[in-house]
């Protein structure tokens, strides 16, 4: 059997908005953006660079109630939600801090490797990591 990760839906405000952080700043790859009218609502997804088109994604789902809303910036009740594995921290690091991405806590090495806490636009948190060789 052959299964994998595909998408995770990210609850957002605004669909432009969104894309602007992951495309603008964080250097994602937007892999699809295109209207559904039959939900009144667009399809947009978003990949980190490098994972090639089987890798996992992010669908960026515009909050369509007002419940929904209450989930901007807090999908994971204040924990680190997502994970962000990188092959240079400190390059990756660097570029973050110039496209004035929030570190909510500054780069630690820990026995698993290295890692740095940040928000995203909403105040969801992110761990940027690159895992040890031994990981």
């Amino acid at each position: 059997m052959k299964q994998n990760l595909a998408l995770i839906a990210l609850v957002v405000r605004d669909y432009d908005e969104a894309i602007a952080f992951y495309v603008g700043k964080l250097g994602f790859v937007l892999v699809e953006d295109s209207y559904q009218p039959e939900q009144d609502k667009r399809w947009v997804v978003v990949r980190p660079p490098g994972d090639g088109p089987s890798g996992s994604g992010i669908l960026l789902a515009r909050a369509s109630s007002p419940l929904q809303e209450g989930f901007i910036g807090n999908q994971a009740g204040g924990r680190v939600f997502l994970f962000l594995q990188t092959d240079d921290f400190w390059r990756d690091h660097a570029a973050m801090v110039d496209a004035d991405i929030h570190f909510v806590r500054e780069p630690k090495q820990a026995d698993y490797g290295t890692v740095a806490v940040f928000e995203d636009l909403y105040g969801n948190l992110w761990d940027l990591v690159q895992f040890s060789d031994n990981r």
